[in-house]
């Protein structure tokens, strides 16, 4: 029996509320996601930017680069969540990141 990927979610996922989004960094540059969560959150008030693995670097660079030189002021880092998920019966765990961002 073949053993199927795992598909990692790439991009923006609208949540039940209308005021936030949820963006998912991966390997992409970083001024391209930093550039896609600007976007969203001239739309939105709040952001949520997720990350694991080799990832996690590339979603606090995209934060930093929001709050500190794009959004200098009008944005700030409301929430950051650390996690581990450990995959069942292999033993192998892999760091998660959440990184709430909201507009002053």
């Amino acid at each position: 029996m073949l053993m199927e990927e795992a598909q990692e979610p790439q991009g923006q996922e609208q949540t039940k509320k209308s005021d936030e989004t949820i963006v998912y960094i991966g390997n992409d540059p970083v001024m391209q996601s930093a550039l896609d969560v600007l976007s969203t959150l001239g739309n939105k008030k709040k952001v949520i930017i997720r990350s694991k693995g080799n990832s996690i670097p590339n979603a606090v660079a995209v934060a930093n680069i929001i709050t500190e030189k794009m959004l200098n002021g009008n944005s700030k880092v409301e929430k950051i969540t650390l996690d581990t998920d450990a995959a069942a019966g292999i033993g192998r765990m892999t760091s998660t990141i959440e990184i709430i961002l909201i507009k002053i």
